[in-house]
């Protein structure tokens, strides 16, 4: 290290530190909740997850370090009284759309906004092939700016044969077992169980850090005049 790097590390604030987390120096989308945090509140965050590295090495049990870190993404993530967080996209009414037939005899289909598609099948986004992760994070604006790109998943996809890309989550989760943000394999449960009628043939995901005004004037009544065309009768949203 330089010493005008070494310098530059020594008078780095706490509110440098936690905001690097989030498309930063230290790019680490599972604590990219951090910058919605304030430097007390990141501080006690750190504080708390230290002592609870120490108690975790003290008999082994980690739970301790997730349940933390999930409180704590929760606290971030909520909407506050300032508005800050969660006020912008929540919509406090909506159409009223009661099903045409009982759920048992319904034909519902998966919708999610986690990045998935099926291998060979790359939607490519802006002409790239094989994106990775890191690339796409590092193009989150330009996902933002640009009308989302869906992919139509057969329903019968095995788990071997999916994969994901998001700029706006950490998809480590969603790799290790795809049913954390695409739950097919759930899906499939309840039609086997008859909790509905049956799965549409097709499932569908799109990368979800996009414009939200986009998806409600142009891509959202496209993609719902697919769904009727395609006699689905509800769908299971799964935002990340």
């Amino acid at each position: 290290m330089s010493v005008e790097a070494s310098r530059a590390a020594e008078s780095e604030t706490l509110e440098l530190f936690k905001n690097s987390f989030a498309y930063g120096t230290r790019t680490d989308l599972l604590f990219k909740f951090l910058k919605d945090l304030s430097s007390e509140e990141a501080a006690e965050f750190l504080q708390g997850l230290l002592t609870k590295v120490g108690e975790s090495a003290g008999d082994g049990d980690v739970a301790r370090l997730l349940d933390h870190v999930y409180a704590w993404q929760v606290r971030a993530y909520a909407p506050r009284e300032d508005g800050v967080h969660g006020g912008t996209w929540a919509y406090e009414d909506a159409p009223f759309a009661p099903l045409a037939r009982p759920l048992s005899d319904a034909r519902v289909a998966l919708f999610t906004s986690s990045g998935h598609f099926v291998a060979g099948d790359d939607p490519e986004p802006f002409g790239v092939k094989n994106m990775s992760q890191e690339a796409s994070i590092a193009r989150i604006v330009d996902f933002i700016r640009s009308k989302p790109q869906l992919s139509v998943i057969p329903a019968d996809t095995p788990d071997e044969r999916l994969r994901v890309r998001h700029p706006g989550y950490d998809i480590r989760g969603a790799l290790a077992d795809p049913n954390v943000a695409f739950p097919l394999e759930r899906m499939r449960e309840l039609a086997r169980e008859r909790v509905i009628g049956e799965l549409a043939a097709e499932a569908y995901s799109f990368m979800g850090a996009t414009a939200q005004s986009r998806i409600v004037r142009e891509s959202g009544p496209e993609w719902a005049a697919r769904l009727r065309q395609r006699g689905v009768d509800a769908a299971v949203l799964v935002p990340v």
